[in-house]
């Protein structure tokens, strides 16, 4: 018998190992568990309805401008699902651990920061953007 594969932080989806995100537009005085109760409440069934955060809706324009995540795009893309899972108030990803997914996810983190959002990592259990806590200033 063989011993299991060590731990790898993501999923696995169509033999490509991947790890989530979201984004979410709660606001930078959230707590960690404001914002782990927001992203559960974004992949549950019961979606908030109306009109996207405007900061949701400019985030997720750019980010596709950057790496489209329609399903007919041909190319080579950071996304395993695509589209993109939008909502109200979060954009939910799913990304390769791929040299393009690090470029992915760089981003991600650059334009949740030039929109002021919150980016939640429910596999590590960890926030980026709540209280300022980003790395440095917004371009």
């Amino acid at each position: 018998m063989t011993p299991p594969e060590p731990s790898v932080t993501g999923v696995r989806d169509h033999g490509v190992v991947s790890f989530d995100l979201v984004v979410l537009a709660a606001g930078t005085a959230a707590s960690l568990d404001d914002v782990r109760a927001m992203a559960d409440r974004c992949a549950g069934r019961s979606h908030d309805g109306g009109e996207p955060d405007p900061r949701i809706a400019a985030f997720h324009g750019d980010l596709r401008a950057a790496f489209p995540d329609l399903s007919t795009h041909e190319g080579e893309s950071p996304w395993v699902t695509r589209p993109l899972a939008v909502g109200v108030e979060h954009v939910a990803m799913s990304i390769a651990h791929t040299p393009l997914g690090d470029d992915a996810v760089e981003l991600v983190l650059q334009l949740a920061q030039k929109h002021g959002l919150v980016v939640y990592d429910p596999q590590a259990d960890e926030a980026t953007g709540l209280g300022g806590d980003y790395a440095g200033p917004a371009d």
